[in-house]
């Protein structure tokens, strides 16, 4: 099942605002998710950390991320699924836009497998 991970450039509001539209989702905010403990950690740590926990990392680090996906495939190493978003695409700022976006997104795909998965969120319609 689909479950996220919302990155630090992603204001924590709008995993509220998911979980209230939709109580069975599971979304996590990295600045409150386990007590902030991994706010400012590593790319990598990040992502071993989320698969660890099921969590699909939702982030608009379209700068590093990638690079990082490359050598983790040639490592054999697994992620969780990562989401991309771009700025240009929908706003950080834009909460209610983000959240429908995401929303979306689970409605269509939550029971899919997200092991290694990569894709960019579309703007709502």
């Amino acid at each position: 099942m689909l479950s996220f991970l919302l990155d630090e450039h992603i204001s924590p509001k709008v995993g509220t605002q998911l979980q209230k539209k939709l109580p069975e989702i599971t979304v996590r905010a990295l600045q409150t998710w386990q007590q902030g403990r991994y706010l400012q950690a590593s790319d990598e740590l990040l992502l071993t950390v989320a698969a660890q926990h099921s969590l699909t990392l939702v982030t608009y680090d379209t700068r590093t991320i990638p690079t990082l996906l490359r050598s983790l495939a040639v490592q054999g190493q697994h992620h969780s699924g990562i989401v991309f978003i771009d700025q240009k695409t929908i706003a950080a700022s834009d909460i209610g836009k983000l959240t429908k976006a995401l929303l979306s997104l689970w409605k269509a795909e939550n029971k899919s497998m997200w092991t290694d998965r990569i894709m960019f969120l579309r703007s709502p319609r």
